[in-house]
């Protein structure tokens, strides 16, 4: 995993900072994310990060500054022709159910709805949608609210994949040791009931020359 994760990660090179960056707007802005792979382009950015490829500090800006304009945007679509949208081929694809759950969510939570909708894909990708069309404060709800979920959610999953990076390094460093107390306890068994078979096969000569 390592190698592939590194691979891919030289393959693409600083253009990550755009296919990221890009996947984490798009996410919210179009309203389809349930299709769109944000936020493991964001983990493995941050994996790359580890590995020098990208740096950490401007990926995490970068993906801070594009989970917030990509739900301003679809904040923006959501207000302008929401219910269009919801009627075309695209919203029926998302399906009325998945419609419906997101405003119940919304109505549930409020402004929190914009924060709290960070942690699911299909959540993340209605709840802007549906608080424009909802007519929601912008300045006053919606915004705050949206910059305080892009910084953890953009911040949060660059460095949750720089993280898993340095896990790796180290599960990988110990795996390398790891067959070594295995074959230590494997063989200290087999010398242990070696003994025990010597230990038997002496006891039953000793006892066959007593009885002659």
């Amino acid at each position: 995993m390592l190698e592939f994760l590194r691979g891919l990660g030289e393959s693409v090179g600083p253009w990550l900072y755009v296919i990221a960056g890009g996947l984490a707007f798009a996410e919210a802005a179009v309203m389809v994310g349930v299709v769109l792979p944000g936020e493991t382009a964001l983990l493995v950015a941050g994996f790359a990060a580890h590995e020098r490829i990208i740096a950490l500090v401007p990926m995490m800006i970068v993906a801070i500054g594009c989970a917030i304009a990509g739900d301003s945007v679809g904040y923006e679509v959501g207000r302008l022709v929401g219910p269009r949208l919801q009627a075309s081929r695209a919203g029926r694809f998302v399906g009325e159910r998945r419609w419906r759950a997101g405003e119940e969510f919304l109505r549930r939570h409020g402004g929190k709805a914009v924060l709290l909708g960070r942690g699911t894909a299909l959540l993340r990708a209605l709840v802007p949608g549906l608080a424009g069309m909802a007519r929601m404060p912008y300045l006053r709800t919606f915004l705050p609210w949206n910059a305080v979920g892009g910084v953890l959610w953009g911040g949060g999953c660059v460095l949750l994949g720089f993280v898993f990076a340095l896990s790796l390094e180290t599960v990988a460093r110990y795996l390398a040791w790891g067959p070594v107390p295995v074959v230590v306890l494997v063989a200290g068994v087999l010398v242990w009931r070696e003994t025990r078979r010597r230990k038997r096969n002496r006891a039953s000569g000793t006892e066959g020359v007593t009885e002659q």
